[in-house]
């Protein structure tokens, strides 16, 4: 549900930036509005990574890492993402 919740807030952006594009939006406008698309798929793509990491390498992974190491992966990720 949360990572729905993330997409279609990102549709919503990519909608805001397509009505900007179709009118006569000012240019600092329109790069406002590509950065917060940009970060919307940067938070949903974090998301899916934290999912997958907690998934695959520590909760139902056959060959799991200690915790603390996924802890730092999804630091990490989060922190590439910004």
């Amino acid at each position: 549900m949360k990572l729905t919740q993330r997409l279609r807030k990102v549709r919503g952006q990519l909608d805001a930036v397509e009505r900007s594009l179709s009118g006569e939006a000012d240019c600092g406008d329109q790069l406002m509005l590509l950065a917060a698309v940009r970060g919307g798929v940067n938070a949903l793509m974090a998301e899916v990574l934290e999912t997958h990491i907690r998934f695959h390498l520590v909760d139902g992974a056959k060959e799991q890492i200690a915790p603390e190491l996924a802890e730092d992966l999804i630091d990490l990720v989060h922190a590439y993402l910004k």
